[in-house]
């Protein structure tokens, strides 16, 4: 059963804007927070951007002023606004959310060309 649902990645060039969007099943209970993961082939997962249960925000450094991570709670979504995209972001980017184990989408890829 599927209870993180990502969508929203693609094939952009650089200069270019994305939004990411997660839903969490209404199955999915006790989220205290969600947050974007990038993966790389050959490299640890790392977080991009991570939003608290209470609205506290989270980025990674290369990706602060660039990208925006917000919340519909009524709809229990998770977006993660990417403009002026650059070639290091391209990854494959996990939607996670924290409870009393973690839940994590299948993934998104996410590549900006030059």
């Amino acid at each position: 059963q599927v209870q993180l649902e990502e969508s929203g990645g693609g094939f952009v060039r650089t200069g270019g804007s994305l939004r990411l969007s997660c839903a969490a099943s209404r199955t999915l209970f006790a989220i205290n927070a969600m947050g974007w993961y990038r993966q790389v082939p050959g490299k640890q997962r790392e977080l991009v951007a991570r939003i608290t249960r209470g609205g506290t925000t989270t980025y990674a450094d290369s990706v602060k002023g660039r990208f925006t991570i917000s919340r519909d709670i009524a709809a229990n979504t998770v977006y993660l606004q990417m403009n002026s995209l650059k070639p290091e972001d391209t990854g494959v980017y996990y939607c996670n959310a924290e409870t009393i184990r973690p839940y994590w989408g299948q993934g998104t890829q996410v590549t900006v060309s030059s």
